[in-house]
C-alpha cells in the first residue's frame, strides 16, 4: 500500500491561505485540510465559492470524504468546515486544546450561555499524537503548540500540514505574542517537526510571498532544517526566542481575528441567531486590559 497521498491546493488569496484535499489514491478516501468562508468585512456577509470550488473539486474527482480537518483556531480567516461536512460528510476534527481556546474566549467575547468550552461543536478532538487513517494511509496528529495552544501538525504518509507552525523557509514562523502562544514552546515544537524524515513534503498553511516572490506552498523538512531564517539547524532555542519576540513587538492584529474566532471556536459555524433571525458577531468595546493580547495572530 502506497504511504504517498496525492494532495490538491486551494489558495485563497485575500488571506493569502491555502487549504488541502489530501487523498489516498487507491481507496479515493479522502480529507479537507483548512478550508476558508469568505467574508466581506465591510458588508459583514459570508460566501462559499472558495469551498464550494473545493467541493466541486472532490466530486470531479470521485473522492469521499472521511474528515474535514483544522490545524488550529485560525484568527485571520474564517473556516468552511462546517460548510464542507455538511455538504461532503465526513467528520470534523481538531485538537483538544481547542477546549482552552473557548474557554478564553467565551470570556473575552461574554458569548451566550449555551456556548460550551469542551470542544463538541466538533465531531473529534486528537489527542496529542493520535492515529488515524485516510483510506489504507495511516495518519497523525502531532501536538505543535506554540503559536497556539491548540496546535497540530496532520502527517499523512509521508506528507505533513502544519498549519502556522512554520511557514516557506524565506518566511520563517509564525507568531508567538499572545496568551496561549509561546515562542520557547514553539521552538520545541518545531524541533518536534525536525525529527521527521527530511525527505517528509511539508504543506503550509500561509505565504506571505516574502520580497514579491510568486506563492509557494510546498517545502520539505531538509530544506526547513537546512534554510528556514528562524530556526535552522544551529539555531538555539534562546536565539529562536529573542527573534520571534522581537519580531512580533511589532505585529499589529491580525485583520479579521474578531469574527474569525467567533466562528473557528465553532467549527465553522456562525453565532446562533437573535430573535430578529440573524447572527452576529461582538466587538468587545475598550476591554479592559490589552486585547491585543487576547490571542495568537496569523502574520509572520
Amino acid at each position: 500500500m502506497s504511504a504517498r497521498p496525492e494532495v490538491r491546493q486551494f489558495l485563497h488569496e485575500p488571506t493569502s491561505t491555502f487549504s488541502y484535499v489530501v487523498w489516498d489514491p487507491q481507496t479515493r478516501r479522502a480529507v479537507v485540510i483548512d478550508s476558508v468562508l469568505d467574508y466581506a468585512e465591510n458588508a459583514g456577509r459570508t460566501g462559499t465559492d472558495s469551498a464550494d470550488g473545493i467541493i466541486e473539486f472532490v466530486r470531479r474527482e470521485g473522492l469521499e470524504v472521511e474528515w474535514v480537518l483544522e490545524t488550529h483556531a485560525h484568527a485571520d480567516h474564517l473556516a468552511a468546515g462546517a460548510h464542507i461536512r455538511d455538504r461532503l460528510g465526513g467528520t470534523t476534527g481538531i485538537g483538544e486544546g481547542i477546549r482552552t481556546v473557548q474557554r478564553h474566549f467565551r470570556d473575552v467575547y461574554n458569548l451566550e450561555r449555551g456556548f460550551l468550552p469542551d470542544g463538541s461543536q466538533f465531531d473529534h478532538l486528537f489527542a496529542d499524537y493520535e492515529t488515524f487513517h485516510v483510506g489504507h494511509i495511516e495518519a497523525r496528529a502531532i501536538p505543535t503548540p506554540g503559536h497556539t495552544s491548540d496546535s497540530l501538525t496532520y502527517v499523512i504518509g509521508d506528507a505533513a500540514f502544519c498549519g502556522d507552525t512554520l511557514f516557506m523557509p524565506d518566511g520563517g514562523t509564525a507568531r508567538c505574542d499572545f496568551p496561549g502562544g509561546s515562542a520557547s514552546v514553539l521552538y520545541h515544537s518545531i524541533m518536534r517537526l525536525y525529527e521527521l524524515p527530511d525527505e517528509t513534503r511539508l504543506f503550509v498553511l500561509h505565504d506571505y510571498r516574502p520580497n514579491g516572490r510568486e506563492y509557494r506552498n510546498e517545502t520539505t523538512i531538509g530544506e526547513q532544517r537546512g534554510g528556514n531564517i528562524h530556526v535552522r539547524d544551529g539555531v538555539t532555542e534562546a536565539e529562536f526566542v529573542e527573534r520571534r519576540e522581537g519580531r512580533d513587538r511589532t505585529l499589529d492584529l491580525p485583520r479579521l481575528i474578531i469574527p474569525a474566532v467567533q466562528v473557528n471556536i465553532r467549527a465553522g459555524r456562525l453565532p446562533p441567531a437573535e430573535d430578529n433571525g440573524v447572527a452576529y458577531v461582538k466587538i468587545p468595546i475598550d476591554r479592559p486590559g490589552d486585547f491585543s493580547q487576547s490571542y495568537s495572530g496569523e502574520s509572520a
